[in-house]
């Protein structure tokens, strides 16, 4: 099996909703999704389709999906509804295909306006991004439109870039550096479509843009805030700026101190989440830094797994239990290997506590330290 770089930070056990209590009852006017009889039927199809044994967990979450599909009709969804789940599912399945054959190589998600000119100092600065991206070994991901989007392949190239577009009635056509391509994807929706650039990212950056590129900015920012999704590096990135031009991300970074956290909307800790790089080169080495310890996290019931490239000093995990130990809800931070639940990268030293689920800022500040440290 193909072992992916990024993982799902919390992974549902129980795929179920907790409550149904809110929904009507389900009609008693035809056998229920989940009789036996009709869990049997499904589980002699996934086999037979399947054409192997499965995994019983996974045959299980897709036993679940079955379910989930047959109870529809009778819970009288309509058909657009029905439309839009079918959509989506196909979308998601499609796509992970496709991100599925790349596996391996680390990939960036590359955000920012559609309306930023060739010429413009911020596309330069994008180009110049992807560019040395590419030279580490990273592919790009981006929404496969004109500027910044064009930009970011532009550097890495065709062969080291993936197109996530969106449908829209004014913007139909890729970029001719990706149209064309099989590692291009068409979505209808902008929710799946973010799923992708998020849950196959193992870092994003972001350039000066409108709408869109600041509810991607957000979005990113609370998902990794509230633990929704895994830590990884977010930088802010542009152009040289003209003498006296305000710098966008320096304008973002002041809304944020001056509003968000004057406000009480965010916390300090909640500032460690982006970091605004001077020069698109150093905002390619904030990335690889980021993976000079640290290599991936997963949570085993309330215990935070840390998977490094390398084993950390002991000295070096004491004072990291004195430095973050807020963030430890019992125990300590402690060596150790992998736990009885965990399945890939069985070979990688770890780091565990039982996490607080707070403060995911100071989980970032964490990481930082840990890629200072000297391994042992």
């Amino acid at each position: 099996m193909t072992e992916h770089n990024r993982q799902e930070l919390d992974p549902p056990v129980d795929t179920a909703p907790r409550d149904e209590s809110a929904a009507p009852p389900e009609m008693p006017l035809q056998k229920r999704a989940d009789d036996p009889g009709v869990q049997a039927a499904l589980d002699g199809l996934i086999g037979e389709v399947a054409g192997r044994e499965c995994d019983a967990f996974d045959a299980r979450l897709v036993r679940d999906l079955m379910t989930a599909a047959l109870k529809l009709i009778p819970d009288g969804r309509d058909t657009g509804e029905l439309k839009l789940m079918t959509a989506a599912v196909k979308e998601l399945r499609y796509a992970f295909r496709v991100f599925g054959q790349y596996a391996s190589p680390h990939k960036v998600s590359i955000f920012g306006s559609a309306r930023t000119p060739e010429a413009h100092p911020d596309y330069a600065a994008a180009v110049e991004f992807g560019r040395l991206m590419a030279e580490a070994g990273w592919m790009a991901i981006t929404g496969a439109g004109d500027g910044i989007m064009k930009a970011g392949h532009v550097g890495p190239g065709r062969g080291a870039s993936f197109g996530v577009a969106i449908r829209l009635p004014f913007e139909t056509t890729a970029n001719d550096v990706i149209a064309g391509d099989e590692k291009l994807i068409h979505f209808r929706y902008f929710f799946t479509r973010k799923l992708m650039f998020l849950s196959q990212a193992e870092a994003v950056a972001l350039f000066p843009g409108g709408f869109g590129t600041l509810d991607e900015a957000y979005e990113t920012l609370t998902l990794v805030q509230t633990g929704k999704a895994s830590m990884i590096p977010i930088v802010m990135v542009e152009g040289e700026r003209k003498p006296g031009e305000p710098s966008y991300w320096g304008m973002f970074d002041r809304f944020a101190r001056e509003a968000l956290l004057a406000g009480g909307f965010i916390s300090p800790e909640d500032l460690n989440l982006y970091t605004i790089a001077a020069t698109p080169r150093e905002g390619v080495e904030h990335v690889l830094r980021f993976y000079r310890n640290y290599h991936s996290s997963r949570y085993v019931r309330d215990t935070l797994v840390i998977r490094l490239q390398r084993p950390l000093r002991p000295g070096d995990v004491e004072r990291l239990n004195d430095e973050f130990g807020v963030l430890v809800k019992k125990g300590r931070i402690e060596a150790c290997g992998p736990f009885d639940a965990e399945d890939d990268h069985l070979d990688l030293p770890r780091l565990a506590f039982v996490h607080t689920r707070h403060k995911f800022g100071l989980v970032r500040a964490l990481i930082d330290r840990i890629n200072e440290c000297e391994t042992a």
